[in-house]
């Protein structure tokens, strides 16, 4: 199954997919419908909105929590030169944060170093507290297409570096919360970005070094993840600061962030 928000009638909806079409629901966003605890396979929709003039808004509206993964992939870690801490990084960030699936992205004027990175968002379905990795794919509602735009100037001013993560409206998500059966619970799949068609990064979700029951029990250990709370897993290697010479967005050009399975988001810097 598949739903998203949609932004209709200067409000927002959720809708599940049917064909090429959504119908919508009497949900706020995707998150009031996971938070409602309704039988998914009984949803009935009203008005349909043809796929082509779909208008995403992020898919989880208001998470109480956004946790993301720095450091995920040995490959990612070797071009920052960075050292494996042998635990997941974490970090926050916030709703305000987040942007539509086909937003543009609107460089910060007081940034000069705005980067990618490609990442697959597990959403959380129910309350979970100490679950063990094996018990942790009970608590997916679905997954959703991240990119954890980064302004790295900010990000390495401090060794705390969530500043350069959570600037507002940078983060783009979605374009549907995409339910585990239907991708293998995100095992292994494909995950890119490209910039005006050139291929920046190219892995798999299988190459994660802390896997999604991992790091969801590592998380619930500390605190309680509450249902529509986004966890962003970490993205490979290819990002712009990882290169010689370095290299960063720029106003004009198509960011494509794509997850196998699970959808695209289409970004135009400007």
């Amino acid at each position: 199954m598949r739903i998203a928000t949609l932004r209709v009638d200067g409000t927002t909806k959720a809708a599940v997919r049917d064909g090429d079409k959504y119908r919508l629901l009497d949900f706020e966003d995707v998150g009031a419908l996971i938070k409602a605890d309704v039988d998914w396979s009984r949803l009935e929709g009203s008005r349909e909105i043809e796929l082509n003039q779909a208008d995403y808004a992020p898919t989880i509206l208001e998470p109480r929590k956004i946790f993301c993964l720095g450091l995920n992939y040995r490959e990612h870690i070797a071009e920052m030169g960075r050292a494996d801490a042998g635990y997941p990084t974490l970090f926050c960030k916030f709703a305000q944060t987040l942007m539509g699936a086909n937003d543009d992205l609107v460089l910060p004027a007081i940034s000069q170093a705005v980067d990618w990175e490609a990442e697959l968002g597990v959403v959380i379905k129910d309350e979970a507290r100490n679950v063990s990795a094996s018990e942790a794919n009970d608590h997916i509602a679905g997954f959703v297409v991240v990119n954890d735009v980064s302004m790295r100037d900010f990000q390495n001013r401090t060794t705390q570096f969530m500043q350069g993560k959570i600037f507002e409206g940078t983060t783009p998500v979605g374009p549907e919360l995409v339910t585990p059966d239907e991708v293998d619970f995100a095992r292994d799949l494909r995950i890119t970005t490209t910039i005006d068609g050139e291929v920046m990064q190219d892995s798999r979700t299988s190459r994660l070094i802390f896997s999604i029951p991992e790091v969801i029990s590592y998380i619930s250990s500390i605190i309680t993840l509450s249902p529509g709370d986004l966890i962003s897993t970490g993205t490979p290697s290819g990002v712009g600061a990882g290169r010689v010479p370095k290299v960063f967005l720029k106003s004009g050009q198509r960011l494509v962030t794509t997850v196998e399975g699970v959808g695209e988001l289409v970004n135009l810097v400007r």
